[in-house]
This record gives structure tokens, sequence and C-alpha cells, in this order.
């Protein structure tokens, strides 16, 4: 049997809502959200137009979605000036909280990693001038992350390593510089997760966040898998479950440290 949670208001930290798998129900995807206690969610913002249309649908829910503005390494080699200046205006607006996604990633090595930097450096700058935190992305680059984030962080207001997947050495480098870490379904996987999965039982209270990272990321060990194989908001509720059953602490207290440090972080109202 599940543990039973009291009624605690859970924030995905990140559902890319904009992805076309969502679009002949969406709505239906938010009502699911809402009854499972999911009641705000942070709408990924991953390149230029992805990050335009994440505003636009947080516009149009406001008070219960929001959203971040900017590119994902995968799309680096297409960062230009005009680029730059849309995330600039895009990151002023009161419905985006966060700048990015934005980070590294040289694993799928997607665009170059001159490109990478490049595109990662600017976004840093932006959130300096913004004022707003930033929502990071590292894969297979944790060195030449953390060299930039340490250039950078002093003068950021915060951020989150979003959709943290490494062990519990690279989680300390990442609690250290003051980031907070966003944990998925990637903790309810058995066969990718193990390093996960034993660095959570290090993660304090304060740091954590929750997400989905939908439609990506489907929890492995639900019971019932819909046949969609697509992730979404509503299944948040059993990525705490898993998270707080590696923590060694009640979910409740997970939930109501991971909406506290959401607000906190991201300027949400409570």
């Amino acid at each position: 049997m599940h543990e039973a949670i009291d009624p605690v208001e859970l924030i995905d930290i990140g559902a890319n809502l904009t992805h076309d798998s969502f679009d002949h129900d969406r709505d239906d995807t938010l009502r699911r959200a809402g009854n499972a206690g999911v009641t705000r969610l942070i709408v990924t913002g991953a390149s230029a137009d992805g990050s335009r249309q994440a505003v636009e649908l947080s516009r149009q829910h406001a008070g219960r979605l929001y959203a971040t503005a900017g590119v994902h390494p995968h799309h680096a080699d297409d960062f230009t000036d005009a680029t730059r200046e849309l995330i600039r205006e895009l990151s002023g607006l009161d419905e985006v909280v966060a700048v990015g996604e934005c980070g590294l990633d040289y694993f799928r090595n997607f665009s170059s990693h001159e490109g990478q930097v490049h595109a990662f450096e600017a976004q840093l700058q932006i959130a300096i001038e913004s004022g707003k935190p930033v929502f990071l992305h590292q894969r297979d680059a944790h060195d030449a992350f953390l060299d930039l984030l340490r250039q950078y962080l002093p003068d950021i207001s915060g951020g989150v390593a979003h959709c943290f997947t490494g062990n519990a050495e690279q989680m300390q480098a990442y609690l250290e510089l003051g980031l907070y870490i966003g944990i998925t379904g990637w903790i309810c996987d058995e066969r990718r997760g193990q390093d996960l999965r034993e660095a959570v039982r290090e993660l304090p209270l304060d740091r954590v966040l929750l997400e989905t990272d939908a439609p990506y990321l489907l929890p492995r060990d639900l019971p019932e898998k819909p046949s969609s194989r697509r992730n979404e908001p509503a299944l948040l509720p059993h990525v705490l479950r898993t998270l707080s059953r590696h923590m060694e602490k009640p979910a409740t207290d997970v939930a109501r440290a991971a909406t506290r440090n959401t607000e906190k972080l991201f300027g949400i109202p409570a």
C-alpha cells in the first residue's frame, strides 16, 4: 500500500507541456494534475519557439502555470544574437521564473562543445541581468559545467540542477555551489538510478525539488503504465513516494519541503 500523504500542494518544476504529445489533451492533463494534488507547474522553455510557447501557455493559466525561457544545449548551435535578445526579453516577464533550460550536454553532442559553451555563458549572463535563477541541464559534462558555474553563480540568484541523475559526489558539488536538486522519475529506475538512489540519502530537505520532465521519464516502477508511455504531471506523487523512501523521510515532509523550496527559489507566491 502507498503511504498516506497529508494534503500538500505539489509543484512540478519541470514539465514540457508545450510538447506536441499534449496537443490533444493539454487541458485534461492539467485537470488530472490538479486532481492528483499538483496544483502548480513550471513549463520548460528549451528553445526560442518553445520559450515563447511556454510563456503563452502560462498566460492562459495565470497563477497556476509559470515558465522558463532558455535554449537547451541540444539547440545551442542555433543560438544567435536574435536568440539572446529574445531570451533577455522573455526573462524580464513576470510569467518567467527562471532562465533556461540551459547548460552542457556532452552525451548527445547535438551541438558543438564550443556552441554549447557560448550559449550557456550567454544565458548565465542573462540570469545575472534579470535577477532570475537558472534552470540547469548537465549530462556527461560535469567538470566543464562546474567550471562555468563557479564563475557566474556568485552573481546569480540561485538555480536548480534540473533532472539530476548523478552520484553523491556530483550532488555534493552542486550543493556546495548553493544549487537545489531536481528529482524526476529517474529515481524510479532500478537499472539506471542506483547512483541517484544512494545520493539522495544525503540530500537535505531544504534543497530538494520535484519534477516529472513530462512527457519524458515515465517512472519504470509504475504498477500500471499508460499505453502511450507518456509521462505527465499527475504522476508527480509517485516520484515523491519513491524519493521519500530512498531519502528515508516521510513523504509529507519531503512534499512540504519541496513546495516551500520551489516557492523560495522561483519567487512563486505561497
